[in-house]
């Protein structure tokens, strides 16, 4: 389905994060980290149980906003990130700033 991933796609990405990583400050925390980095975008729960951020910054930003989303905060515990580039309605849907969205149904 598709092409295989890649580890770190160029650009803007969307990553969905699996694992307990509802009711642990998830969100919160990654906006918090987010703007330590400089990165721009968003996160959001799922109805699903999971959580989804599309973000975009400087290629150490990016980076390393991917690899604090496969830890995650005290009390999360990630057991799957998929990485993929952002497609282009979720690039027009990065702010100046890296906010939290409502839940999106799924």
């Amino acid at each position: 389905m598709g092409q295989p991933q890649q580890e770190h796609p160029e650009g803007p990405l969307h990553v969905l994060i699996r694992g307990r990583v509802q009711g642990v400050g998830f969100r919160e925390s990654m906006i918090f980290e987010a703007m330590r980095l400089g990165a721009r975008g968003w996160v959001r729960n799922r109805t699903d149980g999971n959580v989804e951020a599309v973000f975009d910054g400087s290629p150490a930003a990016r980076a390393s906003l991917l690899a604090w989303a496969r830890r995650g905060p005290d009390g999360a515990h990630v057991t799957e990130v998929e990485v993929r580039a952002a497609n282009a309605a979720e690039i027009t849907s990065i702010g100046a700033q890296f906010m939290r969205l409502p839940t999106a149904r799924v």
